[in-house]
């Protein structure tokens, strides 16, 4: 598989899972707070398997511990850099549409998550350079993570007019962004295996800060502890599954 089609690929992950939310937020037209955390909680539970059974063993099987042990690092601190400077969920309140806040808020939400998705289609292109299997599960699940992500995008563009063509083209191009990482990520993994293993422990990092610092307490906060328990347990079963059937 060439650089481009991993790009093309990464781009259809994003825009499939961002444009998925938009479209079940039309559909379902106001998500209740436990939906959204119940889908935030199975897909931490899938992610954390992969992140320990495919990426980061990946990582250490092509480059070593120190190499996989430094990407990981970076990964973490390339998104906590993004969330310290670039926030990306933000809760939407009545009070914000007085000043036209829903439509400003759903705007600046879309540019978050479309630079969040950068890096995650680093991930998914470094993923593909490691083995066909481990990129599709990659781009499956980040596509899933994105879900809920593109419903946050919907909300505040719903309910600041805007009829469903736009909010579903909005947020399906939210996802554009992963596709152009995915093609870097591809082609830097290409350079060595030692550097390889250096970007799926970057991924792995990546996947780990999104697991703990947003799908998890997100999911809590909306779903509460019991929807979210089962929520991850049943997320953990599939990525097992999902790792042997791949």
């Amino acid at each position: 598989m060439n650089w481009l089609q991993i790009g093309l690929l990464g781009m259809l992950a994003g825009v499939i899972g961002t444009g998925a939310g938009g479209l079940l937020s039309v559909l379902v037209k106001k998500p209740t707070p436990r939906f959204t955390g119940t889908i935030m909680a199975f897909a931490a539970g899938v992610m954390l398997v992969i992140i320990f059974l495919e990426l980061i063993e990946e990582a250490i099987d092509f480059s070593g511990y120190w190499p996989a042990i430094l990407g990981i690092t970076l990964g973490v601190l390339v998104f906590y850099l993004l969330d310290h400077f670039l926030p990306h969920h933000h809760p939407v309140t009545p009070e914000d549409n007085i000043f036209g806040g829903y439509l400003k808020k759903g705007t600046l939400l879309a540019l978050g998550i479309g630079l969040h998705n950068f890096p995650e289609g680093l991930a998914i292109g470094s993923g593909f350079i490691g083995s066909t299997e481990l990129g599709t599960t990659l781009a499956i699940l980040i596509a899933l993570h994105n879900i809920p992500e593109g419903m946050a995008v919907a909300a505040p563009l719903q309910q600041g007019g805007y009829n469903y063509r736009k909010v579903i083209a909005i947020t399906a191009l939210a996802g554009v962004p992963m596709g152009i990482g995915a093609l870097i990520g591809a082609a830097i993994g290409s350079i060595s295996v030692y550097i390889l293993g250096l970007s799926l422990g970057f991924a792995g990092g990546a996947m780990l800060y999104i697991v703990c610092d947003e799908l998890i307490p997100d999911a809590y906060k909306s779903a509460g502890p019991h929807l979210s328990i089962f929520g991850i347990f049943f997320g953990t079963v599939l990525g097992i599954l999902f790792t042997a059937w791949f």
